[in-house]
């Protein structure tokens, strides 16, 4: 299954000139834990609630004048729109993160598959097994 098809296309984003605390308001707001920052439809970085607690926090800078750019990871991980399934866990494990920026042939963000939808995704997948396996049970 293409991950065009799993991934969410509301996608939280911002621009690297933006204030850290706004990043942190709109995450809230959003109910999301990362942001991906662009440069036009390009994803060029990404901010993790993670990324605001350590690099922000933990380095004792003002979060109203810190950036996204002082903070993102530069250059995310991201996965084609047509990439499957396998490919998608592949790279997570590979690359070691949990969020990846889904982009179009263009390279421009169409959308976004965490760990969290992909353990959903698996969990739904188990549940649907165990209503076939049980259906196909004999009664005794």
């Amino acid at each position: 299954m293409p991950i065009e098809n799993l991934a969410r296309s509301d996608v939280v984003t911002a621009q690297e000139g933006d204030s850290v605390q706004e990043l942190a308001t709109r995450m809230d707001e959003s109910h999301v834990g990362s942001i991906v920052i662009t440069d036009g439809d390009e994803p060029i970085g990404i901010v993790t609630d993670r990324d605001l607690a350590t690099r922000v926090l933990g380095n004792g800078m003002d979060p109203s004048e810190a950036t996204a750019g002082d903070v993102m990871s530069e250059d995310p991980t991201t996965i084609d729109h047509d990439a499957g399934f396998y490919q998608m866990t592949e790279l997570m494990s590979e690359d070691g993160v949990r969020r990846l920026p889904v982009c179009n042939d263009d390279d421009e963000l169409v959308g976004i598959i965490t760990y969290d939808d992909l353990s959903e995704l698996l969990a739904d997948e188990h549940m649907h097994l165990s209503d076939v396996i049980q259906a196909q049970r004999p009664e005794y």
